[in-house]
């Protein structure tokens, strides 16, 4: 495969000195040498996979518990209005 270290350079908006381009040109083929190497590998009885390990949920199941945690909170407030918390008016409508 071959590709231009200017116009990826551009792409990027990377500004290159004459040896940074030549050493991303050689790291670029290399890493495109090995890409190519893993394209001769057989894969014919291998499942896909979206990742590397058998991952399962270990997370809880999700169950509703009763909770007054509302009530609680407005237990502790300075001032309350049934199920609200009053606080002064801070937006003049006018």
């Amino acid at each position: 495969m071959s590709f231009e270290i200017e116009q990826i350079a551009e792409l990027a908006r990377l500004s290159l000195k004459p040896e940074e381009k030549a050493k991303l040109k050689k790291d670029l083929e290399s890493i495109l040498a090995y890409v190519e190497q893993l394209k001769t590998v057989s894969t014919d009885h291998v499942e896909p996979t979206s990742h590397v390990l058998n991952l399962e949920n270990v997370f809880r199941e999700d169950r509703v518990h009763p909770s007054n945690v509302r009530d609680e909170v407005l237990n502790h407030a300075p001032q309350r209005e049934g199920n609200f918390f009053k606080v002064p008016k801070v937006i003049d409508q006018e």
